[in-house]
């Protein structure tokens, strides 16, 4: 009597996760038609094209008591899809011509990693010299490139009148030259 046949070996489904779920890493089973059965597995983590994607490979081989044995292997692909969330975004804010303008950061996180943000700025002018606009846009962009933005607009205002110095009043005699 020989036992040739080799085990029947069930795995976990493929699948695909973001970098931020945690990772459901289900058991094999095998069944032998004639004895029992040793499940092995072995783990290789293959790098992405940034820190949030990389793949799990799985492999698992079932060997029944008489040495045959059986392979299979799950892949669970691992993404950074979600970008990043900010934490802060300075508030809109209406200023006077002569005030000098706050210019405060943004700040933002990622589920998976390092963000950078950059800050772009335009001036839109207004219906007279002292009056414009300041449109700051906040870009947070992550490692594997999810980027999300959001703006903060700074109203510039000339509402103070001018100051008029006149000179002071005097008495001049009708031949004197007077001072203008």
């Amino acid at each position: 009597v020989q036992d040739t046949t080799a085990p029947e070996l069930t795995i976990p489904a493929d699948y695909t996760a973001e970098c931020s779920d945690d990772l459901v890493m289900d058991a094999a089973s095998a069944t032998d038609n004639c004895g029992e059965v040793t499940i092995e597995e072995v783990s290789e983590t293959t790098a992405g094209d940034c820190a949030g994607n990389y793949t799990i490979t799985r492999t698992f081989t079932a060997t029944d008591d008489a040495g045959n044995s059986t392979s299979a292997m799950q892949t669970i692909t691992v993404q950074d899809t979600t970008a990043p969330e900010f934490t802060s975004v300075p508030a809109d804010f209406t200023a006077e011509c002569s005030d000098e303008l706050i210019l405060d950061e943004a700040s933002a996180s990622d589920n998976c990693g390092t963000v950078s943000i950059e800050v772009s700025s335009e001036t839109i002018a207004g219906d007279a010299a002292g009056n414009y606009t300041v449109v700051r846009t906040f870009s947070a962009t992550d490692d594997c490139g999810n980027s999300t933005s959001a703006t903060q607009t700074i109203t510039v205002q000339d509402t103070t009148a001018p100051e008029l110095t006149i000179p002071a009043d005097y008495t001049a005699e009708c031949s004197d030259d007077l001072v203008m």
